[in-house]
Order: C-alpha cells, then structure tokens, then sequence
C-alpha cells in the first residue's frame, strides 16, 4: 500500500478520482431523479412536494454519513501519505464503529420527531402524511448509509478509485431495478420509493466493506484502549466536518419554510429542481471528495505545491464544466419542464432556474473545494465556519429579500447570490492555509 497522489500528473488524479465519484454519485442522483419522475406519474402534485419536504431532512441524516465519509478519508489518506499503514487500519475499524453509534443516535431520533420537523417546515395535508410513510421507512437505516458511505472514503484513500466508483453505482443499480418493482407492480407508491432506497444502502454496506476488508485489507481488530485513544483525532476531523455537511440542509430547511408560503406548486418546482442540480453538475458535487484524497497524501508527504496546485486546477475543471452544463440545461428546459408534467407555476421556476441560476454552481464548486482543503489539512474547523456562514448569512437574508422582492424565484437566485459570495471568501481562506502549513513546515526544517 503506498501513496498514489504524491507524483504524476495532477489534472489527471483530479480528473479520474472526480470522473469516478462522478459516475457513483451519478447513479444515486439520477435514481433520486427517476423516483421524482415515477412518482410524479400518480399524478398527485403532493406526491413532489412530499419529496421536497423529505428531501431537507434525508439531506441532513445524509450530510452525517458524508461527514464521516470525509473524516476516513482525510485520516485514512493521511496515514498512508505518511506511511503509517497500521494507523490506517486502526481509524478504518475505529470510524465505522463511530459509524454505527452516531449512524443509530441520529436516525432513530430523526424518526421520532420526523412530523414535526415536517410540520415546522411547512408540510401539510397529504403532503405531511406522505412525508412522514417515506421517512418513517429509510430514516433507520442510517448506520447503514454511513458505514457504505465511510467505507466508499477508505477506499479512494488508497486510490482506489474505480471501487469507490462502483460502491454508489451498486447502489444506484439496486435502487433504479426496484423502484418501479416496488412502486408500480406492488402499488406500494411512496413507500416503495423508500424500500428500494433502504435495499441499495444495503447493497452498498455490503459490496464495500468486502473490498475494504478483502482486496486492501485495511481494517484492524478492534481494540477499545485504541478506540478511545483514536476518538480525539476522528473527532477533530468528524466533528467539524459532520457540522459542515449539515449546515446546508438547516439553510434548505429555512428555504423550504418560506418556500411553503408561495403553495405546494412551488415546493414541487423546487424540488424537481433540488434533483436536477446534482445530475447536471454531478462533477462538482463528486470534485471535494475527489481532491481530498489527493491533498490529504500530498499533506501527509509535506509537500505543498502540489496541494496549490491541486486547488487551483479543480477550480478550472469546475469552471468549464459547469459553464458547458448551464449552456446544455438552458437549451433542454422546456423538455425538463414537460417531461415532469407540471403546472405552469413550478414550470416557471424551472425555467428560471435554467436560465438565471445554474452557471452559479461554480461557485458551490469552490466552496465544496475549499471545505476538503480545510478537513484534509487538519483545518476542518475552517470548514464549518464556511458553511455554516452561507447555510445562516450567506441564506437567511439573502433569501428572506428574495422572497420579499421577487417571490419564489428570488428565493433560488438570492440564495446561489449567497453561495457565491462564500465560495470566493473560503477560495481565498483555502490558499492562505496551504502557505501558512508551507511556512511552519519551513520554520521546522
């Protein structure tokens, strides 16, 4: 076992690690988007503003899996750039076990309170009650996510990429089979959607940890005295990173209450769109995840041009990618707006999103580049302020003059106004942090 990331081309690390993550991520994406669509086919406008209203919440107990994922990866990642391959093994065991403690705290206590959180978001009538039959389905099988999703991280740290790849493609695959078997043929309806969505985490636990423990063998005997010793470096590391990923989801969850106010045709639009982003841009979704990996081993090996160099050159992907995807959903909109047979107020917005706001997603992509610098240099502090700052005063002000001024569309536009204003302030942060790491390492040799 021994670091991929510290030599070669690094365009081309970035490239293949992003292709890869994107391709998994993809297939989750896009299933997410298909169940949108079969479900839209039962022709209950309720039915899209139920998955809008979940959305929030599944986003949250998703950004705990993804938290974690981040944390095996950096400390993972960090180990074998160092060259401390025992180490690794030990905060591989150690995290899922995290995995399944925090896995089960945070799931089962969702679900509790589930219709509440609904409630105070907005969510009534039928679109409450076919809310809480999808949530009450898929929030328990959270430790399940997060031990697919951390295992998914272990093994892009050991460059693994195309495994990493297949972990959230299984998945994909076995949720996309499914759905129409559980939603149509066995008129489940919503709660088939969820079904098919528990059995792909559990498709996807099981192909990964079978490549983390057989093909790498990157995992120890658990040990208690080591856990505990460990839980002080996962924690400074999961911690920051677990607050991170939720922070966007409490700033959706503002979204969604005001939101609610302009009608369940405007949560269904909203919602449509919440699916469309992550297909269309899945590169810069899968990109942080895809660079971290490669800082966190350059990291290790103290050497910090190729870190700059990593940043700088994942910018310039995300740019030209994403300034080729708004130009194809500007071309494809009205397409979008019929094939999910909407009325014409959430048609609008879709419109408008297509039009106006999708180019901004570059700066999501810096924003989302700067968070894995911060979590992969022992920064991930900085990573939480980041977005926490744009889920509170990047999103409830921006949003609430939005709203005021120019109705739902405001909503989405002022919003990616706040998400650029964050992205540029953590892009500049983000190379600060690499010359001060370069000086101090300086300092010392």
């Amino acid at each position: 076992m021994q670091a991929h990331y510290t030599e070669g081309s690094i365009y081309k690390h970035i490239l293949v690690m992003a292709t890869m993550s994107a391709i998994g991520l993809l297939s989750i994406f896009v299933v997410d988007l298909v169940d949108l669509y079969f479900l839209s086919l039962l022709g209950e406008i309720e039915m899209a503003s139920a998955i809008g209203f979940s959305g929030v919440i599944l986003f949250f107990t998703v950004a705990i899996s993804i938290g974690l994922m981040i944390s095996m990866g950096a400390l993972v990642a960090k180990s074998i750039g160092a060259n401390k391959i025992d180490a690794a093994k030990q905060y591989t065991v150690n995290i899922f076990v995290v995995c399944i403690i925090i896995g089960s705290l945070i799931g089962f206590s969702v679900w509790f309170f589930a219709a509440d959180l609904l409630s105070l978001m907005g969510a009534k009538g039928r679109s409450l009650e076919l809310s809480s039959t999808y949530l009450g389905i898929i929030l328990p099988s959270l430790p399940i996510l997060c031990i697919g999703m951390a295992s998914a991280g272990a093994l892009r740290s050991v460059g693994d990429a195309k495994q990493g790849m297949f972990v959230t493609l299984v998945a994909g695959i076995v949720n996309a089979v499914l759905d129409p078997i559980f939603i149509f043929v066995l008129d489940m309806g919503i709660a088939g959607a969820a079904w098919a969505s528990v059995c792909a985490r559990i498709a996807m636990m099981v192909y990964a940890l079978f490549f983390v423990i057989k093909k790498h063998n990157l995992i120890a005997r658990f040990n208690y005295a080591k856990f505990v010793e460990d839980l002080s470096d996962i924690s400074k590391v999961a911690v920051p990173a677990v607050l991170t990923n939720i922070a966007t989801p409490i700033g959706n969850a503002y979204i969604m209450f005001v939101l609610a106010d302009f009608g369940d045709s405007a949560v269904a639009g909203f919602a449509i769109i919440g699916r469309i982003l992550p297909v269309a841009f899945c590169l810069v979704f899968a990109i942080s995840g895809a660079v971290g990996p490669i800082i966190g081993q350059n990291h290790g090996a103290r050497l910090y041009d190729r870190v700059r160099k990593t940043i700088s050159q994942s910018f310039i992907i995300i740019i030209v990618y994403s300034l080729v995807v708004s130009l194809a959903l500007f071309l494809l909109k009205n397409t979008i707006i019929t094939m999910f047979n909407v009325d014409e107020k959430a048609g609008e917005l879709i419109s408008q999103f297509c039009i106006w706001i999708a180019v901004l997603t570059i700066f999501r992509g810096f924003l989302f580049v700067a968070n894995a610098c911060f979590n992969n240099l022992d920064k991930a502090k900085l990573s939480t302020i980041m977005n926490f700052g744009k889920a509170t005063l990047g999103t409830i002000p921006f949003v609430y003059y939005g709203a005021k001024y120019y109705g739902a569309f405001g909503i989405m536009l002022f919003e990616a106004i706040g998400a650029l204003v964050f992205g540029l302030i953590a892009s500049f942060l983000a190379f600060k942090v690499v010359d001060l790491l370069e000086q101090e390492h300086l300092e010392h040799h």
